[in-house]
């Protein structure tokens, strides 16, 4: 049957009423949407509120206290450092990367590094006029998170260890969370040594316990860099004079200022922690020199006395991502 040019045309006008219905709302709403973007207030009229927000979120949006800050110093290392800086490119949850820049009066690789950018998290060097070892315990104005990781240049430790470990900070936020324990020793003379920690102890055959967590490769609260920066005179003058143990000195804060938290240092097993100073053309680092562990001993000693008494406490705590291990102990380095 042929259709009449009335039957042609109604079908046609009527969709053509429906388009027309459709188009309004969509520019009324588009209209609306204008008007209210035109009202937000710019960046430079926040107000108290908008001011708080902003502070609390990152750029990605995540608050804060969601995220943390990687704190390495360095020194004659920045083949190995631009490679470790790489490598951290890819942690989720991190803020920024805070280069403690002990190479006095040589430039920092800033500028190499921003040629090869962009890059997910900024890197900010702060430039020494001395290199001494507590350069890196310093409350950086830069620091706005909670959590602070400190690593060491020759360190380099794997995405799913540090999102691992931030996850156990996160629950023990008042301790150092890390993945190298130590222990103090005291002798039948009365004097402490300082001592390895193993995952099974040589002498019972049972679980080894530890005293101290080195932060070399740990989380801590940002507010214990300045409890570091009001230690006595007398505890930065031996870790400038031993060009060590700032370390040990850091726990031994911890125990004194915290005296009900126990532990006061909670072990993460690490399952890819490497060291790179093979790697490197550079500095050597100081756990090579003969008389590191001495050293180490007599910090322990010293910093007893200086307290008047021994704040370390022992802990057998350990955190596992796949269970209790029995492979590797840590007497690797200092």
């Amino acid at each position: 049957k042929t259709c009449t040019c009335v039957d042609c045309r109604v079908p046609g006008f009527s969709l053509g009423l429906r388009q027309t219905k459709l188009i309004w709302p969509i520019l009324l709403l588009l209209f609306v949407g204008a008007i209210l973007t035109a009202l937000l207030p710019s960046p430079e009229d926040r107000g108290p509120l908008e001011e708080v927000v902003a502070r609390e979120h990152g750029s990605d949006g995540t608050k804060e206290e969601e995220r943390f800050t990687i704190i390495i110093q360095t020194y004659n290392r920045t083949d190995i450092l631009l490679k470790v800086l790489n490598h951290y490119q890819a942690v989720p949850h991190l803020h920024q990367i805070i280069i403690v820049w002990n190479n006095v009066g040589e430039q920092t690789p800033l500028t190499l590094w921003n040629t090869l950018g962009p890059h997910p998290v900024p890197v900010v060097f702060k430039e020494q006029a001395s290199n001494l070892m507590r350069n890196r315990l310093q409350p950086f104005p830069e620091i706005v998170t909670d959590a602070v990781l400190m690593l060491d240049d020759d360190i380099l430790l794997s995405v799913p260890d540090i999102s691992f470990a931030f996850s156990v900070w996160k629950q023990f936020s008042e301790q150092i969370v890390g993945f190298v324990p130590r222990k103090h020793v005291l002798t039948s003379r009365g004097v402490y040594s300082y001592g390895s920690f193993e995952l099974q102890d040589p002498q019972t055959a049972g679980g080894d316990r530890y005293s101290m967590v080195l932060i070399g490769a740990a989380f801590f609260h940002r507010r214990y860099l300045q409890l570091f920066q009001d230690l006595p005179q007398s505890v930065h003058e031996l870790v400038d004079e031993t060009q060590n143990c700032d370390d040990i000195a850091m726990n031994f804060a911890l125990g004194k200022g915290q005296p009900l938290i126990n532990p006061r240092g909670v072990f993460v097993k690490p399952v890819d922690l490497r060291n790179l100073e093979e790697a490197s053309s550079g500095y050597q680092g100081m756990w090579h020199r003969p008389e590191h562990l001495l050293q180490r001993s007599y910090c322990l000693n010293r910093l007893t006395k200086i307290y008047g008494f021994m704040p370390l406490r022992f802990s057998n705590l350990m955190v596992s991502q796949f269970g209790f291990p029995t492979y590797a102990n840590h007497m690797s380095r200092g």
